[in-house]
């Protein structure tokens, strides 16, 4: 019950925030920004990767249905970390859209805009979908001979190797890490760049308000980037090194880092924006006088 509860709210969050975002920003010109075309990406990312994943969880403890099909769950996993890599450069461009805004706010207009954005987010989409197909690709060639339960909430990567054998593994292990880290710590290198330079500019505003207003645009984006990096690359390089721990915590961070941040990020980038909260708050108060006009007829 309590999945089912997160995959409604991921659900209506998202599906809310693309709505808001198509209706709103067509027709209302302040919300005419490229910053919340990435919201928007960002959201429809969402909404797949909860929609690929969380369903089958759901099944198993609804129905007792725990079983997969072996090309269903290899597309699973292919959908898992295709979705991944992509809210990583998304997150990417975030950083950028708030690096140009914040320390060279005067190009701004010039170097960020909506057609540029939605470029950018093009390309987030584009690049990790060779990759990901390359690395699904090598996997199948490996022989699996051992068990075939996987100790896992999701077909991934890491579960799906462990039940090969031969003298492949580690080398499709070793090249699948250098892929994924690739796709994480590429954009979190520019993210921890731009963030860095943007609180060093804050620390050097002289109005106390304004450095607040402008700590308090980056600081949700900031929480968001921790939750989805810090503890996906502690898998990752746990299971290369060969760190081991319980499969209860495995799967707690993995849920932690792959549903957290999808159900956070409709009230933080949609409910929490101040234009689009004081839009729809308009918006409810122009639909209660149209009743009341209405009904005093």
């Amino acid at each position: 019950f309590l999945l089912l509860k997160q995959y409604v709210r991921l659900l209506l969050g998202n599906i809310f925030c693309m709505s808001v975002f198509c209706m709103f920003v067509v027709s209302v010109k302040s919300l005419q920004k490229p910053t919340y075309l990435v919201f928007c990406h960002l959201a429809i990312n969402d909404l797949t990767f909860g929609t690929v994943t969380l369903p089958k969880v759901i099944s198993k403890y609804w129905f007792g249905d725990a079983t997969i099909s072996f090309y269903a769950c290899f597309t699973q996993m292919f959908f898992f970390h295709d979705l991944g890599s992509v809210t990583s450069f998304i997150l990417l461009v975030m950083a950028l859209d708030r690096f140009i805004a914040i320390c060279i706010p005067l190009r701004y207009a010039v170097l960020i805009t909506n057609n540029i954005i939605s470029v950018l987010c093009g390309f987030a989409w584009l690049i990790p979908l060779p990759l990901m197909v390359a690395v699904v690709l090598y996997v199948l060639t490996l022989p699996f001979c051992k068990s075939n339960i996987i100790a896992q909430c999701y077909c991934d990567h890491i579960s799906i190797t462990s039940q090969a054998c031969g003298d492949d593994v580690q080398v499709v292990a070793v090249t699948s890490l250098c892929i994924a880290m690739f796709c994480l710590l590429l954009p979190l290198a520019f993210i921890l760049f731009s963030y860095s330079s943007i609180i060093v500019v804050i620390l050097k505003m002289c109005n106390a308000a304004g450095r607040r207003k402008t700590l308090s645009t980056c600081t949700p984006q900031i929480f968001i980037t921790c939750l989805f990096y810090l503890p996906r690359c502690f898998v990752y390089v746990a299971n290369t090194v060969g760190f081991s721990f319980s499969i209860d915590v495995r799967i707690f961070l993995i849920l932690l880092y792959s549903l957290i941040p999808a159900t956070v990020n409709p009230i933080i980038y949609c409910f929490k924006t101040k234009d689009i909260k004081q839009t729809l708050i308009k918006k409810v108060k122009t639909a209660k006088i149209g009743i009341e006009i209405k009904l005093s007829h």
